[in-house]
């Protein structure tokens, strides 16, 4: 099979990196110097994609390799995402989603 990629459940890892971090849509907006939110409000609906080049940037933003942002049906490169967090809730809230991984592929 061709490995395609899932916008629609990459918007939704998107926005679940995004809550981890606490970083808002218009956060992203400022830091890649986009002309309006509305960009990254595609991305995260699932309508459009960010390009390589704001992929890129994003991985450095989240401190995760484009890997873990981005989503498709090929099996993950990479067994476990690694969110370096500071804040207790959202450390709290990583092993949470953590454990509910597990649970899904038991």
């Amino acid at each position: 099979m061709f490995p395609m990629i899932d916008k629609k459940e990459t918007g939704i890892n998107l926005r679940r990196i995004m809550d981890m971090r606490g970083i808002t849509a218009r956060d992203v907006q400022q830091y890649l110097e986009l002309g309006c939110v509305q960009s990254v409000y595609r991305w995260l609906d699932g309508i459009n994609m960010p390009t390589i080049d704001n992929l890129y940037a994003l991985s450095e933003l989240f401190q995760v390799p484009i890997d873990d942002i981005v989503r498709g049906n090929r099996a993950p490169m990479l067994q476990n995402l690694h969110v370096q967090t500071h804040d207790p809730c959202g450390r709290r809230l990583y092993q949470y989603y953590e454990k509910l991984q597990k649970l899904q592929a038991a």
